[in-house]
């Protein structure tokens, strides 16, 4: 009897203090998914004023308990936590959205009649810059040449990144540009460090692989501020329109970070930003010397480095243990050197700074693993999994089946991307051989291995929209359903280990479990509403789940019409 007293008087108690609550919300809907694995559904959400979640659980208790709440019900509706994308690039999105778009183009021709529409817009004597073409889907699948462009645009400068990011097609204006601020000509047989210009009898072709791309790069007038700043609110606009609440944006330079500032200090960054510095500059730097920052908003912050070790696949940069079975005598390329590598870890390491390596190719990440453990050990006396870095290998793409052990013991994080799969399976055994292509993409072998995965896009190399990510884990597919069961169909995530990546796993591997990744008390109220349920809709149509609203700290940041 005591202890039903002591309840009801708890239960008068928390009514009584919900009542005079000021600015608190209940929000019930068909079921909430709530990421967290003690509570997994429920029917109902309330948060403060603040944005803070106070309770979840069921509809009539939160009601009884917050009687005067602002009520917000969608009985035909599934909430879950806001989506989170690992790997992206903010500006990149931008400016992706601000040029001439190449994606899905299926030969030259149709990438030429993209590129002369696209110009109708442009002043006469501006560059022409693009990007999202993959020879890979073009008859013949070689690289383009300048020529190709130049009977079209014989004087404009053209520049087209590839899909990836890391190969850059250029027209004959451009490349003369290019040469007139260059060190050395660009004919002949050299190659700069980390990179390579493909060239056709000793005369560059047109196509500049990795760091090679920084040769046309350096040509290119650098967009102003008003620019810039339009650029980071088109991305930010169109992530959260679809149902991103944050986003792990890597490779961040101070002057960027400066403008996310700015447009966090108005009130007008919709979504959080986790911003990891690029590379060992300036932006590192700052961090050594300032210490980590987070705003005081709580939308954006950098604790964190991205670093580079090689290339991409698609452009044969990947650096591969063996040859690349399409491309004899090629591993791809290191685009920083070992020792550099290792010597920006340690001053990460001993600045606080959270760690995450771009690694695609089984010699790239063998070679990320290495340094890490290496440094760790140095570091923690071995005890790599107390010391709670959680450091991060960001695509982990093509790995050797005996290192996917090695990321869990060294409390490593795979940090992968769907969308990745699903783009390069039409090509991607051409180039690792039926024995290698066992240990890329490997999705539930990583798990199975008990490491971390965190889930992303990589965009603007692919769409921003998380629903084909959880479209192409789920079912290995593209969007026509091809090939029929999925690719390497074991390695398919079900539908909660995918949502569990875009979310619960997301935020632990930004160091963000605490506040957001699930629906949970104290956490911030960030969630997106759905017209159905991921969870039981037909795999087939998770990449057309309809978003009615997006909501960071309980205020809906985008509203379907």
């Amino acid at each position: 009897m005591r202890h039903l007293l002591l309840c009801g008087l708890a239960l008068t108690i928390a009514t009584a203090a919900g009542a005079t609550e000021s600015g608190v919300t209940v929000l019930t809907a068909a079921r909430i998914h709530t990421s967290n694995p003690q509570q997994p559904q429920v029917q109902a959400i309330a948060w403060d004023g603040r944005g803070r979640l106070l309770a979840a659980g069921d509809a009539q208790q939160l009601h009884s308990r917050y009687p005067q709440a602002n009520r917000i019900d969608r009985p035909e509706a599934t909430v879950i936590p806001g989506l989170i994308d690992a790997h992206g690039h903010v500006m990149g999105l931008g400016y992706a959205l601000m040029r001439a778009d190449l994606t899905g183009t299926r030969s030259k021709d149709e990438a030429i009649a993209r590129l002369r529409d696209y110009e109708k817009q442009l002043p006469v004597g501006a560059w022409l810059q693009g990007g999202g073409w993959d020879q890979n889907h073009w008859p013949g699948k070689a690289f383009p040449t300048a020529a190709d462009l130049d009977a079209a645009f014989p004087d404009r400068p053209v520049w087209l990144e590839r899909v990836d990011g890391h190969a850059g097609w250029a027209n004959s204006a451009a490349l003369k540009a290019a040469a007139a601020i260059a060190t050395r000509p660009l004919d002949g047989d050299w190659h700069p460090p980390g990179g390579r210009i493909e060239r056709i009898d000793g005369q560059p072709s047109g196509v500049l692989v990795d760091r090679a791309m920084d040769l046309v790069n350096a040509a290119v007038p650098a967009p102003d501020d008003a620019v810039r700043e339009q650029a980071l609110r088109k991305a930010v606009a169109t992530a959260v329109r679809n149902g991103l609440t944050g986003v792990h944006d890597m490779g961040v330079s101070r002057q960027d970070l400066a403008l996310m500032k700015r447009l966090a200090d108005a009130g007008q960054l919709p979504l959080r930003i986790d911003a990891y510095a690029d590379g060992a500059g300036e932006a590192l730097d700052d961090l050594c010397a300032q210490g980590l920052y987070r705003h005081p908003g709580g939308r954006l912050q950098m604790r964190g480095v991205k670093l580079y070790m090689d290339g991409a696949l698609g452009s044969r940069g990947a650096a591969l243990l063996e040859d690349y079975s399409d491309d004899p005598g090629n591993r791809g390329l290191l685009l920083t050197e070992p020792a550099a590598f290792e010597s920006a870890v340690r001053k990460a390491r001993s600045c606080g700074v959270q760690v995450a390596t771009h690694a695609i190719g089984d010699r790239g990440n063998r070679i990320v693993l290495d340094t890490y453990a290496r440094v760790l050990g140095d570091s923690d006396a071995g005890n790599r999994r107390d010391s709670d870095h959680r450091w991060r290998v960001e695509h982990a793409q093509v790995v050797a089946l005996e290192d996917i052990p090695r990321f869990a013991p060294l409390g490593v994080i795979a940090s992968m991307q769907p969308t990745h799969a699903t783009s390069d399976m039409p090509w991607a055994q051409d180039r690792l051989g039926a024995q290698r292509i066992q240990g890329a993409y490997a999705w539930q072998r990583f798990l199975a291995s008990g490491a971390k995965l965190a889930l992303g896009s990589d965009f603007p190399v692919e769409s921003p929209d998380p629903r084909f990510g959880l479209y192409a884990a789920v079912t290995r597919q593209d969007r026509e359903g091809r090939p029929p069961g999925g690719w390497l169909p074991g390695q398919k995530l079900s539908p909660s280990e995918a949502l569990r990546g875009f979310t619960r796993d997301a935020a632990y591997a930004g160091r963000d479990e605490t506040e957001v990744g699930q629906l949970a008390a104290g956490l911030r109220a960030d969630f997106v509403i759905l017209a159905q349920d991921p969870l039981s809709a037909p795999a087939q149509a998770l990449d057309r789940l309809e978003i009615l609203s997006t909501w960071v700290d309980g205020k809906p940041v985008f509203e379907a019409q």
